[in-house]
């Protein structure tokens, strides 16, 4: 399988300035907010978008987003590879993923460890995997698929879940650790789903986050969480995307910053957008963690600002 260095951006004849990902806050690139983010004082760290909302050859959009690329380092982030289908990557999905990361040279590229298509059906969810070894080896072996198309390295997001598999014989954390020592990819660490997941199933997230390879990780993702109760009427979170960071997600994300250093540090907010200064308010309040844990942490600084 191959392999890549981590971080690596894409080479060749460029369209836009080499900008990787620094160690500050970015967000999510909406539509509606590009015109105050190009003309805002604050410049924010970097700019995440959708790989699926960019597979068109022209418009509109990527007008927008080239004005956007010019100016932000820029992530993209896949939700529709289905990385953990029995029934393997769409080639054609994949080569539309390949021409996206070609125009935009983007800094990171990130997936799910999940599935959300079987056969010729798509699902608006992603869904979770049994954590054993048959899983694994076909996880891995899909992204080397997609690594070696994209010719770079990719990122692996750990999930949100609401069920657990009685065919899992090993933990989540030591499935993704081991996927990518087998496969090379990078981490994408989500706070929010660690702790969306822990309260879930009753674990511990701290313990979770000690277990979990924080020296792979190269990219980390913040959002807010809604609260429900199940058919029993247990508390049941579910990963949102429609409000502010949780206060216990931003104690966590504290305690990895202070363990792994300054991490590019997205807030994703999906629905019920707000208007551009409130997502501005939440990456300034991230970047505040960075610039005062970061510099003591553990691991140190792992990636150069620009």
């Amino acid at each position: 399988m191959t392999q890549f260095a981590l971080s690596t951006p894409t080479t060749g004849g460029s369209r836009f300035p080499s900008k990787p990902l620094p160690p500050r806050a970015g967000a999510g690139l909406k539509t509606g907010h590009i015109d105050a983010i190009l003309s805002d004082d604050y410049r924010i760290g970097f700019l995440e978008v959708h790989a699926e909302n960019y597979m068109g050859d022209g418009g509109p959009a990527h007008r927008a987003l080239s004005a956007i690329r010019a100016e932000f380092p820029l992530s993209v982030h896949g939700v529709g590879l289905s990385i953990g289908s029995e029934t393997g990557i769409d080639p054609d999905h994949l080569d539309r993923l390949a021409r996206v990361v070609e125009r935009y040279e983007p800094g990171m590229v990130s997936e799910h460890l999940a599935w959300s298509s079987h056969d010729a059906g798509y699902f608006n969810d992603l869904l979770p995997l049994p954590y054993n070894q048959a899983t694994l080896d076909r996880v891995a072996g899909h992204i080397g698929q997609v690594q070696d198309s994209l010719k770079r390295p990719i990122l692996l997001e750990n999930p949100s879940t609401y069920v657990a598999f009685e065919q899992s014989t090993m933990s989540e954390t030591d499935f993704i650790r081991d996927i990518a020592r087998k496969s090379g990819c990078g981490l994408l660490l989500d706070i929010n789903n660690v702790f969306v997941s822990a309260t879930n199933h009753g674990w511990k997230p701290l313990q979770y986050l000690r277990d979990f390879p924080l020296e792979l990780v190269e990219e980390i993702h913040l959002a807010g969480h809604a609260e429900d109760t199940d058919d029993e009427g247990d508390l049941l979170l579910i990963d949102a995307h429609d409000r502010p960071v949780a206060d216990p997600v931003w104690k966590l994300y504290e305690i990895v910053i202070s363990q792994a250093g300054p991490l590019p540090t997205l807030i994703e907010w999906d629905n019920d957008v707000p208007e551009w200064p409130v997502l501005r308010h939440e990456a300034m309040l991230a970047e505040a963690i960075l610039d005062r844990m970061g510099p003591a942490s553990m691991l140190g600084s792992r990636h150069a600002a620009e």
